[in-house]
């Protein structure tokens, strides 16, 4: 199971703010001063922590912490039910 606030805390610990920061509709670009570089950054350490894979089309769709979690939560069931 995909727990939120351990989510909301490896992404905070990434781009080195308080989890505070990292509220679930902050957007990380535009809020939060995530840059290109930064964001590549999250999704991989998020892609070994989970062991998951985000193909480059489903980047874009990563803004706020709400729809990493969703994209990941999506990615664990369907790896889930393969098994």
């Amino acid at each position: 199971m995909l727990d939120k606030e351990e989510l909301r805390a490896v992404v905070a610990q990434v781009m080195d703010v308080d989890t505070e920061e990292v509220t679930d509709d902050a957007r990380f670009i535009d809020d939060l001063e995530v840059d290109s570089l930064m964001a590549l950054e999250i999704v991989v350490v998020l892609e070994k922590k989970y062991d998951v894979k985000v193909p480059e089309s489903e980047l874009k769709h990563i803004v706020d912490l709400r729809s990493a979690y969703d994209l990941l939560r999506g990615k664990l069931d369907a790896a889930r039910q393969a098994a």
